[in-house]
């Protein structure tokens, strides 16, 4: 049967009925993984869970294995990935709380490990990056997200920055330019990574608050964990229907 991960924070192990079965540790050519994986049951289905920050959320963006996390996943027969993230809005649609699926990215990262393909090869290896996320994957949540009654933004552009700092005034300015619907610290390399491996891989993010300059107070921890907290339950409650409708 085919095996869905989430990658995500802590807000998973509050999910109604998911009963967690066991934990497993992986290593990995790449090194170790955030944390071992958590194999849990949802709605009937097998659900794996890995905490992108750590069990005590103290990885930095820039500090994430996001090469040993993946490969983990495909190495115990993952093949569906959904990455969930807290981001900041940008354009005026995307307000706190709210739930974006993307479907487009661009990088603004450096100096990550952001690919499989470096050594002992027999030829150089691309991957078609045209569009970064699943479709399938992408439209499932979608429909998930409707079904619950959420105001869900089926479409935006994730610019992803190197963090942990957040962005200045005129950084997220440049991103508007570009094309940015949202911003966020961990969408890269993991999406590309996925796609590497030939893992279905989609983003829901959560807008946590407002970018740098995009709000009409400055950015507060306060508000970042108060939107959360709406923007999470709903992200819960979309997984748990999701899983409900249809098989993974």
């Amino acid at each position: 049967m085919a095996k869905l991960a989430i990658i995500g924070g802590t807000g998973l192990n509050k999910m109604s009925d998911f009963h967690v079965i066991r934990r497993e540790v992986v290593h990995t050519p790449f090194g170790e993984p955030s944390a071992a994986l958590t194999h849990g049951v949802l709605t009937d289905n097998e659900v794996i869970f890995l905490p992108r920050h750590g069990p005590a959320h103290n990885i930095p963006p820039h500090k994430v294995n996001y090469r040993a996390n993946l490969w983990a996943l495909k190495h115990i027969g993952v093949d569906r990935v959904i990455g969930v993230a807290a981001v900041g809005g940008i354009s005026a649609e995307m307000s706190p709380g709210r739930v974006i699926i993307p479907d487009q990215i661009i990088d603004y990262t450096y100096g990550r490990d952001h690919t499989l393909f470096e050594y002992d090869l027999n030829q150089v290896t691309h991957i078609d990056f045209t569009q970064p996320y699943c479709e399938q994957l992408r439209k499932r949540l979608i429909v998930a997200g409707i079904t619950t009654g959420q105001n869900i933004a089926d479409t935006g552009t994730y610019g992803v920055t190197q963090g942990p700092r957040l962005e200045t005034a005129k950084e997220i300015s440049r991103m508007e330019r570009d094309g940015c619907d949202l911003v966020g610290m961990t969408g890269m390399p993991e999406t590309s990574l996925a796609r590497e491996l030939d893992l279905c891989y989609a983003s829901c993010a959560v807008v946590a608050n407002w970018a740098a300059g995009k709000g009409d107070q400055p950015i507060s921890m306060e508000e970042i964990e108060k939107n959360l907290l709406v923007g999470m339950r709903n992200v819960r409650a979309l997984l748990e229907n999701l899983l409900q409708t249809s098989q993974t």
